[in-house]
């Protein structure tokens, strides 16, 4: 199961995965101001279905599905998400109010919960700490596919079609996507071990189970890795501008240039994809080259490219016309996106494999609570509150307030990056590889950073 050959097959089949999961929340953001329009909606209103709404059972729902991961069939987990998530994009089509909207928007964020922390889990088990960084960055160029699908193909299909009948079509596809997750993957757990029940006991005489610590365990080793406090404070920051942004920039163009769904999809999803595709290669190429086993250069690059965002972003809200915007839009994405795949990849070589995926859910639960939850509902209670002084740029100096916080991202990468070495060799020795899970059935295993 280890063989090249199936390691990029489960590494694309995982991006095509991540595509579908992300294409929801990229194709809402371009048709919000659309649904505004049919349902009489305030801003404040999108912000809560683009935030609260969502992040609430994404990171809630991440930890148990997390924990399933840690010890069960990740692939069976994979292909049942993406039913859901994909089932909940069709719903979408027969809507009638907006309680209707949260409802279906709540279920699209349980079945997007289980994607990310599992399908890290598996590329940690298929790629060495030095081949991580460039692993990852192939995995989230799904977010760049999403980009196409939900800005581009979106866009038009909205224009020609509506948007319910958009949510239809790009429903569609992930539900033969599961379908192929189920047929052609296969979990090594599984491979090793012959079937296993999702609990992760093993049928076979003499073959234990992946032991897995109580939640409690979990969450102390985490709290006491001071390098994950620091991604984990960073991670909330970004991911609260990140919402913010992402929800509200389209509906920023639409208002402040006049652009149409079409035209507009078709410009985010070139910046968009290109940017993006550019950054997050290069940041995983940049770290297996020329800083593999090397985390700390990583977090040091990691922050410089945080502050050049900043900046970046701040001038797509003061740009003199759209076309100055979009070059700072994919300055600013190319940016971000650098540091993208060395963050994920170090929290999985700083965590064992026991708790790979939990340590990421708890990571999203915190960061999408706050993040994910508060950023579109704050830019959208933003923005009506500064309706009545700045008219229709309300929403371009909402959106400008948070730039500054991109600084504060950043000193915390930098700050991660001080401690990083020695949070590594205290969990895991100068290696600085997790061992194997052992295979027993207590719950009272000696992880690293334990006592």
């Amino acid at each position: 199961m280890k063989t090249p050959a199936y390691r990029h097959y489960l590494l694309g089949i995982l991006l095509v995965v991540l595509a579908s999961n992300s294409a929801e929340r990229v194709a809402l953001s371009l048709v919000l101001q659309d649904i505004k329009a049919e349902f009489a909606l305030s801003d404040t209103q999108l912000g809560l279905l683009t935030g609260i709404a969502f992040a609430l059972f994404y990171a809630i729902m991440g930890i148990p599905l997390a924990r399933w991961a840690d010890r069960g069939n990740r692939i069976a987990i994979i292909s049942l998400t993406t039913t859901m998530w994909s089932a909940a994009m069709i719903l979408y089509s027969l809507v009638g109010s907006f309680i209707q909207l949260l409802v279906v928007r709540v279920a699209a964020a349980v079945g997007e919960a289980g994607c990310i922390p599992t399908a890290h889990s598996l590329i940690a088990d298929h790629f060495s700490r030095a081949e991580r960084p460039r692993a990852v960055a192939i995995y989230m160029l799904g977010t760049s596919l999403s980009v196409l699908i939900g800005f581009f193909v979106a866009g038009w299909l909205n224009e020609l079609l509506g948007w319910r009948l958009m949510f239809v079509l790009l429903g569609l596809p992930g539900i033969a996507l599961a379908v192929l997750v189920h047929l052609t993957l296969r979990d090594k757990r599984q491979s090793a071990a012959g079937p296993v029940a999702s609990s992760g006991a093993s049928s076979e005489p003499g073959v234990g189970r992946t032991a897995q610590p109580p939640l409690g365990q979990v969450l102390r080793i985490l709290w006491a890795s001071t390098t994950f406090r620091h991604l984990g404070l960073c991670y909330c920051v970004l991911v609260l501008l990140a919402s913010g942004v992402g929800q509200w920039q389209p509906t920023f163009f639409i208002r402040s240039y006049g652009l149409q769904t079409g035209e507009l999809g078709t410009w985010f999803s070139v910046i968009w994809g290109v940017s993006t595709t550019l950054g997050l290669l290069g940041g995983g190429e940049l770290a297996s080259r020329f800083a593999a086993n090397n985390e700390r250069l990583q977090l040091n690059m990691m922050s410089g490219a945080y502050l050049v965002f900043g900046v970046a972003s701040a001038f797509i809200y003061l740009a003199p016309d759209q076309y100055w915007a979009f070059g700072f839009v994919a300055v600013g994405i190319a940016g971000a996106s650098l540091a993208t795949a060395p963050l994920f990849a170090i929290i999985q070589t700083l965590m064992p494999e026991q708790i790979r995926a939990t340590s990421l859910a708890a990571l999203f639960l915190f960061s999408n609570l706050i993040g994910m939850g508060l950023g579109p509902l704050v830019i959208g209670a933003l923005s009506d509150a500064l309706h009545p002084v700045f008219g229709v740029d309300a929403l371009r100096y909402a959106l400008l307030a948070g730039c500054p916080a991109y600084g504060w991202a950043a000193l915390h990468l930098w700050l991660a990056g001080r401690h990083v070495v020695d949070d590594l060799t205290s969990a895991h020795g100068d290696s600085g590889e997790p061992p194997r899970a052992p295979s027993d059935t207590r719950h009272d295993v000696a992880l690293p950073g334990t006592n």
